[in-house]
């Protein structure tokens, strides 16, 4: 049997029983291994008794501020070989369904609230009234599963603009191989929402490094820098624009930094006067921004300290199996410092769009994933991304696919054309705009227009500036420019 996700957090419980395994430093609430495992072990006894089977799809719809709930729901569904489905809760309920029901959801692990945006064709599971469900026995509970097994379905913005389910593979789904790790009694904190692809890998990467998991539900910089202090993390992880507010916080300056070996960035590019100020600070850390996507799974870069501080921009060099290649637009492969698009080859742990070949095939070739981002390799093959030519915004580290947008707009009935595109923010990266055309004697201003996307899409997808225009510029075939309304 393959190694799992489950098979780690096993060992820990027998390795490190009373260590404590994850800790939510938003509230000072934690679970040992011990602890972790025997719930999980009880919850998915519970489930299985109720229905759940091998190969169901289980969605997590819970909020950050319940991260230990969350852990415990994704082990004991692994636990039972069925799918994990992590769920954005910031998503509008048409969203919602609509990943439900492409992954199949046949329950919904939630809380009251959340509860609230789900239909009743599938069992929810309300964690406030979830203790029924933990049976008795807490002894080690495994269905047998294969690497080709589906462990998770991730769902992110594909080349169409509607979200698309990522296949993870339990073959697949793991960056750190399993092992019994000298454990280090320090910690790696993170704020990353665990239904994103960086936020699910800090389940148990940090256990397989010999650190206790941190999870800071909301970020708030002057809370981030006290906890950097009060916690004494070994390893930090944050997205560029959580860089932007620490950095600019008075207590920067003051804060020590000397507990950390690394701070890790990731998720969207990094200002390089940001990532400087950020080494300055930490000099006993390696500072340096990373490189990933849901569907290049376990691919992973390295970028040693020395290195960091020579190769600013750089995101580090593949480590093996993972192999780069930038082409031009003809697929040829492309010389050191000449810009293309980015490909990636993960031997043996490819993934795949669940249900969806066709964009399967466009996505992936030879085993190739053609990554949409626009990048170079230095000499020594150290990577360095530069743009994207997916139309896709990454506000804050979340992707937003510019069609989602636009194809709202167009719902509403005074709107004639729309086009949607980032602008640059200096800390969020990029903030969504939209340029509108309204029909011929149509009232509708920007605030109204704003408040209909509120109702229809999650929070951070919401255009922040929309402005009305008389037309979009356009080239001789009908395309709208829109590198010249971002000017």
């Amino acid at each position: 049997m393959v190694d799992l996700l489950t098979d780690q957090l096993r060992t820990m419980a027998e390795h490190v029983p009373e260590e404590v395994g994850y800790k939510n430093v938003g509230d000072g609430s934690a679970l040992t291994f011990r602890e972790w495992e025997e719930r999980s072990n009880r919850l998915a006894r519970g489930l299985a008794a109720r229905g759940v089977t091998k190969g169901d799809r289980v969605a997590i719809y819970l909020p950050g501020e319940q991260v230990l709930d969350w852990i415990v729901a994704y082990a004991a569904v692994h636990k039972n070989g069925a799918v994990a489905v992590p769920t954005n809760t910031r998503l509008a309920r048409r969203e919602l369904d609509f990943i439900l029901e492409h992954a199949e959801a046949t329950a919904v692990v939630t809380n009251d609230e959340l509860a609230k945006n789900l239909d009743e064709k599938r069992w929810v599971v309300r964690t406030e009234t979830w203790d029924h469900l933990f049976d008795d026995d807490t002894s080690s509970y495994q269905v047998p599963v294969d690497g080709e097994d589906l462990a998770d379905v991730m769902y992110t913005s594909g080349t169409t603009g509607r979200p698309k389910g990522v296949a993870v593979r339990h073959r697949n789904i793991a960056m750190i191989p399993n092992n019994a790790p000298t454990w280090t009694g320090s910690g790696w904190m993170h704020g990353s929402p665990l239904f994103t692809f960086a936020g699910i890998g800090f389940i148990y990467n940090p256990m397989k490094m010999g650190m206790t998991g941190m999870f800071l539900p909301r970020f708030d910089a002057r809370r981030w820098l006290e906890l950097v202090e009060s916690e004494r993390p070994g390893a930090v992880f944050i997205v560029p624009a959580m860089a932007q507010l620490i950095v600019a916080h008075p207590r920067f300056e003051h804060t020590d930094f000397s507990s950390l070996w690394m701070c890790s960035l990731g998720s969207a590019p990094v200002a390089p006067e940001t990532l400087r100020r950020l080494q300055s600070r930490m000099p006993n850390a390696t500072v340096s921004n990373g490189y990933g996507m849901t569907e290049a799974g376990p691919a992973y870069c390295a970028m040693p300290k020395d290195e960091a501080e020579r190769r600013v921009g750089s995101v580090g060099r593949p480590l093996a199996p993972t192999e780069f290649r930038v082409v031009d637009d003809d697929g040829y492969t492309l010389a050191p410092r000449e810009v293309g698009e980015l490909l990636i080859r993960n031997p043996g742990r490819e993934r795949e769009y669940y249900k969806d070949p066709d964009a399967t095939a466009q996505t992936w070739n030879d085993g190739w994933l053609r990554s949409g981002d626009l990048a170079f390799l230095d000499e020594d093959g150290y990577l360095y991304i530069v743009g994207r030519k997916k139309d896709v915004i990454i506000r804050g580290g979340n992707n937003i696919h510019a069609a989602d947008v636009e194809s709202v707009l167009f719902e509403h009935p005074a709107v004639q054309e729309a086009a949607v595109a980032g602008i640059p923010h200096d800390v969020l990266g990029e903030d969504v705009a939209a340029w509108v055309v309204l029909r011929e004697g149509s009232p509708t201003d920007a605030d109204e227009l704003r408040a209909f996307c509120a109702e229809r899409l999650a929070d951070y997808k919401v255009p922040r500036r929309i402005s009305i225009v008389d037309e979009l510029p356009r080239n001789a075939t009908g395309k709208v420019l829109k590198q010249e309304l971002t000017r």
